[in-house]
């Protein structure tokens, strides 16, 4: 397997090929996934699969030690007409349908939550207003399952928004049907304590478009999942991801898209900021193209801009191919430090100092930002960008 790399502040890397694996396993390097708890042994941070994550500052949640409180988090669904919310049993057939537990801590929330939320959105339905998933922190500890389910040819938007304060682990599956459309928003906006952990599992239909956005800022530690597999050919999946990692933030994405259905499509962007002692980024993103997955185009890229000195960031694009007869795939990482050149170049035509920052961080990320199509939301996160600079200024 490919070996991750702890990147200084400047460098730059691309990823290395990693030796073809079973492909019923859960990150590649893991064991593979599960609805019980006790298959997975618990972390130590020795694992592949944890060895960038801060255990002692998951309040318990990968070790079975955090109990659900009744005060650990508020979720409020504002839904156009036409949708259906509603709360259900685990025995409902949806409940993991996009796909299984890949480490301890997801197990744990699937076999913890007391009920899940369905959102459906009926086949041949064009919704023109994004439907709002509001997740606030209380102080407690809750576990999770959300699921968003688009019938055939449907079209929605998806707003899944994190603020409050919470430890948190939690499932969200997406399910589309053939030639649907789901773009989903998740903004992890959380107050400076929270810890949430969360596996996003898309299974795409014939046909159907898949886009995320996972935006993250807020939090203590937050280590996201997001996955991807295909239901039959014709698929495409984008994944776009940027984060702003302060001060003694962990920020940690762990991708993993599965091409295992002929001619289906998958582009990754992510692009992420960082300033302060111990602000510590970490992407991993895994490509596998499975032997059967003839006719795939994929690239997966992550960029990061180290904005001051103790900064951390580790970044390991990985890319498994089991068969030539493809369209196209390539994998880049790269992380480097604030550009002064370009900050030159602006304060020399009259642009103060701190504004020129601004305006450099803001074009790294307009590319991400744009995609997000929600102009409200588009216009907090720069806003939030704005705020998170003038702190290091």
């Amino acid at each position: 397997m490919a070996e991750a790399q702890n990147i200084p502040v400047g460098s730059t890397t691309a990823g290395t090929i990693a030796v073809a694996a079973e492909s019923t396993v859960a990150t590649r390097m893991s064991a593979p996934p599960s609805y019980d708890v006790e298959a997975f042994p618990v972390p130590h941070g020795r694992e592949e699969e944890w060895r960038f994550t801060p255990l002692e500052r998951l309040r318990g949640l990968h070790d079975g030690t955090a109990t659900a409180t009744g005060t650990g988090v508020k979720v409020d669904v504002e839904a156009p007409a036409g949708v259906s919310v509603a709360a259900v049993g685990r025995d409902d057939a949806r409940i993991g349908k996009a796909g299984k537990p890949v480490d301890r801590v997801a197990a744990q929330a699937y076999s913890s939550f007391e009920q899940a939320s369905v959102v459906s959105v009926p086949k041949e339905t064009v919704l023109t207003e994004p439907i709002r998933i509001r997740v606030h922190g209380e102080g407690g500890v809750a576990y999770g399952h959300q699921v968003i389910e688009l019938g055939a040819f449907a079209e929605a938007v998806v707003i899944l928004d994190h603020t409050g304060d919470a430890v948190l682990a939690a499932n969200v599956d997406y399910l589309l049907g053939d030639g649907a459309k789901l773009t989903v928003v998740s903004v992890q906006d959380w107050d400076d304590k929270a810890v949430h952990v969360a596996q996003h599992n898309a299974l795409v239909g014939r046909d159907a478009s898949f886009k995320s956005v996972v935006v993250t800022f807020g939090g203590d530690v937050v280590r996201l999942n997001p996955r991807v597999t295909y239901a039959a050919t014709g698929g495409e999946a984008e994944l776009f991801g940027l984060y702003f990692t302060d001060a003694g933030q962990h920020q940690e994405h762990r991708l993993l898209v599965d091409h295992n259905m002929p001619h289906c499509k998958s582009n990754v962007v992510y692009k992420g900021a960082l300033q302060g002692d111990g602000a510590h980024a970490v992407w991993i993103g895994d490509v596998l193209i499975e032997a059967a997955a003839e006719g795939t185009d994929t690239y997966e890229m992550n960029r990061n801009l180290v904005l001051t000195d103790g900064a951390r960031v580790d970044s390991v694009p990985n890319l498994e191919i089991e068969t030539g007869e493809i369209v196209g795939a390539g994998h880049a990482s790269a992380t480097g430090r604030f550009d002064d050149e370009q900050l030159f170049y602006l304060m020399a035509r009259g642009i103060p100092a701190d504004e020129a920052r601004r305006l450099v961080v803001r074009g790294f990320f307009a590319e991400l930002v744009q995609q997000i199509g929600v102009p409200d939301i588009e216009e907090r996160l720069l806003a939030k960008i704005a705020t998170e600079l003038e702190a290091s200024v």
